[in-house]
């Protein structure tokens, strides 16, 4: 009977979000050129990126390369520290906090300059394509100005006129051809006429050969071993007119419709780069336009078209999107579909970030304008890193999470020695940052750079695809790596004669930092708050798949004995809030953006309303301590909490907070984060971590699955009540769920499995059990 209902409503479900998809196209907009490169739309494959700012007159477009790499391979361990190890946490224990740290800074840091120059390198720019228009005339007024993004194509657009000619340009970076397209027509014969140049700030070389435009370089790697090499090719197919080449450039002269063709790389784990760019370019000038844009179309909308969602019932698609962010800040009952804007745009960053077989997005996705990105576009390991990922599951985007478990397979062996180097330990450790060489090693300073909790943090990610998918093969894949990292923590915990609890020392709650009762501040400790709930977490997932694959029972049993005498999840300190040290400190910045001791709430599932309400309320206090504001991520973050708290109207605040409309790019730590009119979220400066937690956010406050059941609308906000669907989403054990509701109440909803089965669904408040049906 139940199986019968579900196959029933799953008509009833559908269809309707498939009509409005239809009815209400996906789209950026904007009613004039960019003027900062945080206005211009973001276009990538996965591996190629493009940012075209609309000119008219002087057309610029940002390339990028996620491959494209300063730095070498380098070992900065320091393999002396670990005999230093003892008298650390003896000063520790002697509540010599300021002393242990200021020997770890000594000792206990990387080698070399660390993150601060080369060999460590940083993600950069390719290039800019620039495109200077002769019109023709003297007049510079352009009518009827409009650019775009259509995110249910993945297409970019901008149209105009000038001088009774319509001109038009689209711009993709196809997800079938792997080359970036730029196809430009005029409503009139003969009235395209441009020049096309190329260049980067530094490192770089442009010529001309045949009737192809060329750049190439080195960058500098810092060490005896050769830099990493690019190139970038650009050729013109015209209808009508001519093509020649002046001054490293090309010259189109009266044509009426061009297609750019730009093909990409970098010689990184592809030493055959200059002949496969090649190979792109002569393919991809043999196939006509319309055929390359219907192929880009199909093969990307497999992935973005999986998800459909509409919330509440007032909308403002009309206005362009930078008036749309500015009028939602200030009234966020305004325009319910501004959120569905941003979660779906949040999918389509993933698509375009990354790619099974390449690298996880990076601070900035794929999309830099810089040779020194801010924090070197690097993979940030104690919260960015993983907020990148947190929506893909969850929004049905499964296999965007295996680049992340390949760069961090590719961390074990470094990490091996790592551990042997700091600690004398077994299995492997990485620590706040690292990059596309394999960076282990502390960072420069240990107030920051010793925090240890990477490794096991990343492995809740790694943990999730897997809890989500229920694929063995890949937890067997996976296993050694959630193996080491358990092996590591299980060999570096140590009795607190304070507590007598097993605990991680030295230990710290990473970027933050307390007030000793000598005055003076400190990071190191013993038993951070994060550090025991990642223990607790990676023991008990790794005990998991130990059971779930029929091996390591010893490990197994070590593993459950230490479980036993570790550190709780939390404690609750005199002021009622979850304590983010072992000692009940004072923060030296009550208002810290980071809120690492909250790690327990999520991602982890350790607590929860329903299981711990002691500590959830605990979690509460302390957010409402912390404050609101903060860097994009941090507001981000802050929503997934409440959400996982069943607050949606916090929640839901929170992510009003975080489409505050700014254009500012200095580097922030504080207060003062938002979004920039292309939907870049800004520290400031850009950070795409922001994007992907906000994303995750307003998917959290529909549907969860972390606390051993299925919660449909946990933290529905009173703002959307009224009415919604959603369809797609992905539960934990491989379930899709699509559902409606009506004032605030689930009215229809599918549970769908590849193998029905019993699963228990919250729905309306009420607990039951029901059978998932068959994909």
């Amino acid at each position: 009977m139940i199986r019968q209902l579900f196959t029933a409503v799953i008509t009833c479900v559908c269809l309707p979000i498939a009509l409005l998809a239809q009815q209400q196209p996906l789209r950026l907009w904007y009613t004039q050129p960019a003027v900062a490169w945080e206005e211009t739309i973001p276009l990538g494959n996965g591996r190629l990126g493009m940012m075209p700012d609309g000119g008219v007159r002087n057309e610029k477009i940002v390339l990028n390369d996620i491959t494209l790499w300063s730095g070498a391979p380098q070992d900065a361990n320091n393999y002396e520290a670990y005999k230093l190890l003892p008298q650390i946490r003896q000063l520790l224990a002697e509540n010599k906090n300021d002393e242990a740290q200021a020997l770890m800074d000594k000792s206990f840091v990387c080698t070399g300059k660390g993150s601060a120059g080369l060999p460590w390198g940083c993600f950069q720019v390719l290039g800019t394509l620039m495109l200077e228009y002769d019109h023709k005339t003297a007049d510079t007024t352009a009518t009827h100005y409009e650019r775009e993004l259509s995110l249910n194509n993945a297409v970019a657009a901008t149209s105009y006129t000038l001088n009774g000619v319509t001109y038009k340009r689209e711009y993709f970076t196809s997800f079938g051809d792997d080359v970036g397209i730029i196809r430009l027509t005029a409503s009139k014969p003969g009235q395209l006429n441009f020049r096309v140049s190329i260049d980067r700030p530094e490192n770089f070389a442009v010529r001309t050969e045949g009737k192809e435009l060329q750049m190439s370089g080195r960058l500098p790697s810092g060490t005896d071993t050769p830099g990493m090499r690019y190139i970038a090719r650009v050729q013109a197919k015209l209808n009508g007119g001519t093509l020649t080449t002046a001054q490293n450039a090309l010259v189109v002269k009266n044509a009426t419709e061009v297609t750019l063709v730009l093909s990409m790389g970098t010689d990184f784990r592809n030493p055959g780069f200059m002949a496969k760019t090649k190979q792109l370019m002569a393919a991809a000038m043999q196939k006509p336009y319309t055929a390359q844009k219907q192929q880009h179309i199909t093969n990307y909308q497999k992935l973005f078209n999986r998800v459909q969602m509409q919330l509440g019932a007032t909308h403002a698609e009309q206005l362009p999107t930078d008036e749309r962010l500015a009028g939602f800040h200030a009234n966020p009952s305004s325009d319910d579909a501004l959120p569905v804007l941003f979660f779906q745009f949040g999918r389509y960053l993933s698509i375009s970030s990354t790619r099974v077989g390449l690298l996880p997005p990076n601070l900035q996705g794929l999309w830099a304008n810089q040779v020194q990105t801010p924090w070197n576009g690097d993979y940030h390991l104690d919260v960015n890193v993983q907020m990148n990922h947190w929506p893909v599951e969850v929004s049905n985007l499964p296999e965007l999470d295996l680049p992340l478990a390949a760069l961090i397979k590719g961390l074990v062996k470094p990490g091996e020695r790592t551990a042997k180097a700091y600690y004398n330990a077994e299995g492997w450790v990485a620590h706040v940052i690292t990059n596309v060489w394999g960076f282990t090693e502390p960072g420069e300073s240990a107030s920051w750079g010793a925090t240890k909790s990477g490794s096991g943090w990343v492995c809740n990610n790694l943990w999730e695809h897997y809890a989500f998918t229920n694929d063995k093969k890949y937890l067997q894949d996976i296993y050694p790596v959630l193996k080491g990292a358990a092996l590591f923590y299980s060999s570096q915990l140590v009795t607190d004669p304070k507590s007598g609890y097993l605990v991680l020392s030295p230990s710290s709650s990473p970027e933050n930092s307390f007030v000793m009762p000598n005055g003076k501040h400190a990071a190191i400790c013993v038993g951070a708050t994060i550090d025991n709930q990642i223990v607790r977490e990676l023991f008990t997932n790794v005990i998991t798949a130990t059971n779930v694959l029929g091996i390591d029972a010893a490990l197994r049993t070590r593993l459950e004995a230490q479980l036993k005498k570790a550190a709780p999840i939390g404690r609750i300190g005199s002021d009622g809030r979850l304590m983010e040290w072992m000692e009940e400190y004072p923060e030296s910045e009550p208002h810290h953006r980071h809120l690492s001791h909250l790690y327990g709430l999520f991602p982890a599932p350790l607590i929860t309303p329903e299981g711990t309400p002691d500590l959830a309320e605990a979690c509460k206090k302390s957010m409402e301590a912390r404050g609101d504001d903060g860097p994009s991520w941090s507001i981000a973050f802050k929503q997934l909490f409440w959400a996982r708290l069943h607050d949606g109207n916090r929640a839901y605040k929170l992510f009003a907070d975080l489409m505050r409309p700014t254009l500012k790019t200095n580097i922030n730590y504080g207060a003062g984060g938002g979004t920039y009119p292309n939907m870049f979220t800004a520290g400031p400066p850009f950070q795409i971590d922001g994007n992907f937690g906000g994303e995750a956010g307003l998917a959290e406050m529909l549907l969860q699955s972390h606390a051993g059941f299925i919660d449909l609308l946990p933290a529905i906000p009173d703002q959307w009540r009224s009415a919604g669907s959603v369809s797609g989403l992905k539960a934990r054990g491989n379930y899709t769920v699509s559902m409606t509701w009506k004032d605030g109440k689930v009215t229809r909803y599918t549970i769908t499995s590849p193998n029905p089965r019993k699963v228990k669904v919250k729905v309306n408040g009420e607990i039951r059990e029901v059978m998932a049906t068959k994909i």
